[in-house]
């Protein structure tokens, strides 16, 4: 059985000055992912998927050089664009998310639809299992990315039941390749 293991960036620099599609992963969240190293199943990955986005970016780079593989980024694995409100303070951005997922044919505040971010993932995705070489994969990209993929892949309606569990990332699911089964729910880089 092959597998691929969906990995999110943990913690990041909170910047209100700049886009959030452009924060860097903290000194914090680079260490926390640097737990991935220490994991038995990265030996026997073949390749590293990436959001194009800085903090998923330098994710996916601790753990290609923890194993020696080069990082394929896509557009794709992006976050949901959240351009149109920008930075929000936390309890702003736990409203605004939870609406995205509760009325996911609706744009909420310029939010682009959850059904339609869904669709952009679900394509990225099933594109990168067409074309990548046999074998075990990572894809590092962001909560809100794994939430909507791990519905899809479960068979069930967007929820935020499928969001990471208000952590600040830095964990990951494990689905068959093949059969698109999930294998084990959202778990954090430090645990095997």
């Amino acid at each position: 059985m092959t597998v691929v293991r969906f990995i999110t960036h943990a913690e990041v620099n909170i910047d209100p000055g700049r886009p959030v599609a452009e924060w860097d992963l903290s000194p914090e969240g680079a260490q926390r992912m640097c737990a991935l190293q220490d994991r038995s199943w990265i030996k026997s990955l073949v390749s590293i998927h990436s959001s194009n986005e800085p903090k998923a970016y330098q994710s996916a780079e601790i753990l290609a050089n923890a194993v020696g593989l080069g990082i394929k980024t896509n557009a794709g694995l992006r976050e949901h664009d959240r351009s149109s409100t920008g930075y929000l303070p936390r309890e702003k951005f736990e409203e605004m998310l939870h609406a995205f997922f509760r009325y996911p044919e609706v744009t909420v505040r310029g939010w682009k639809p959850a059904v339609v971010e869904q669709t952009r993932v679900v394509t990225c995705v099933e594109t990168i299992l067409e074309s990548d070489p046999d074998g075990d994969i990572a894809i590092v990209s962001h909560g809100g990315v794994g939430a909507l993929l791990m519905a899809h892949l479960a068979g069930e309606e967007i929820s935020f039941d499928f969001d990471q569990g208000g952590s600040t990332g830095g964990n990951y699911f494990t689905f068959d390749r093949t059969t698109r089964e999930i294998l084990q729910g959202w778990r954090s880089v430090e645990a095997d």
